[in-house]
């Protein structure tokens, strides 16, 4: 089975989302993606500054960081696009087989 690992990032658009979302699922390079609604406050060329996104969850094994960390960077709109893996220390053990068979072979 492999390690899994939960992956964010946030986007500008909705519709940004669900074309990012679509196009990792296709690639299999995660199983799911939840999409979230989010305001968000941070420093940004030496100002704080906020802004409505959205936050994408995707679930996916931490063998497929990298290719899937280059998808997102690829198809991203933003200049310094978040990126940030979790590891996933416990779940239930059906998601998990149903999570490893949907993801892209080892």
């Amino acid at each position: 089975m492999g390690d899994f690992i939960q992956v964010a990032t946030t986007i500008d658009s909705k519709d940004n989302a669900g074309i990012l979302a679509r196009k990792l699922l296709e690639q299999r390079l995660v199983a799911c993606v939840q999409i979230l609604a989010c305001d968000s406050m941070y420093h940004w060329q030496g100002r704080i500054d906020d802004s409505h996104e959205y936050l994408c969850l995707m679930k996916t094994r931490a063998d497929l960081f990298p290719a899937l960390e280059k998808a997102i960077a690829d198809l991203h709109p933003y200049e310094v696009p978040e990126i940030l893996a979790t590891p996933v220390t416990a779940g239930n053990a059906s998601y998990l087989d149903w999570l490893n068979q949907e993801l892209m072979a080892s």
